[in-house]
């Protein structure tokens, strides 16, 4: 009888903690996308496949990601993306090559559609880091796959540290934003001039 009564209050005590952590409420935040193509003339007679890309861990999950020092990186618990930043960025690729308007097709590898060309990539940075001055740090890699020829035949890199215009999360998600922006239109911009040379037409 002793024991059950003393086990009461230490019960109540951690119910009471639990229900006071529980009240803080989750953020979520996304990028902005490109809004849906209209009908065009396609450029260049290619189908273009968006295949895999990969990423470290952290960043295959929501939980915002900050860098501390050269070597360490944190989450926030309470600041979430609504979906993984790999998953958001080729989201993002694949409705901003479509609303360029410069491809017969653009598809996701794996689909029913059979592609000439394979876009494939790595997202290597998707956070804060604050080493002086806060600013939102967007690293990524991508490779261009001729299936016909099967060889790798254009490839582009962009990385780049764009300022935090503020204090709060909501800024670094801003910063973010307009660093993926910066780094989506510098690969956009370079597959259209590789495809212009190919096929010898005017971007």
């Amino acid at each position: 009888m002793r024991q059950t009564i003393f086990l009461i209050p230490v019960l109540s005590a951690a119910v009471t903690l639990a229900a006071c952590g529980s009240g803080r409420p989750i953020r979520y935040y996304t990028v902005d996308l490109p809004a849906a193509p209209e009908p065009a003339m396609s450029i260049y007679p290619v189908t273009l496949l968006i295949g895999h890309i990969g990423g470290p861990e952290i960043l295959m999950d929501q939980p915002i990601a900050y860098r501390v020092g050269p070597n360490e990186i944190g989450t926030y618990q309470y600041h979430l993306w609504d979906e993984p930043p790999v998953q958001m960025l080729k989201t993002s690729l694949l409705r901003r090559l479509r609303a360029s308007g410069k491809y017969q097709s653009v598809a996701e590898l794996g689909s029913s559609a059979q592609g000439d060309y394979v876009l494939q990539g790595r997202l290597f940075d998707f956070e804060e880091v604050d080493t002086g001055n806060m600013a939102g740090l967007v690293s990524m890699e991508f490779e261009l796959y001729d299936r016909k020829d099967r060889k790798m035949v254009w490839s582009h890199s962009y990385s780049h540290s764009e300022p935090v215009q503020g204090k709060d999360i909501a800024d670094v998600v801003s910063a973010l934003d307009r660093n993926l922006t910066l780094g989506l239109n510098e690969l956009v911009s370079g597959l259209d001039g590789y495809f212009s040379v190919s096929f010898h037409a005017k971007p």
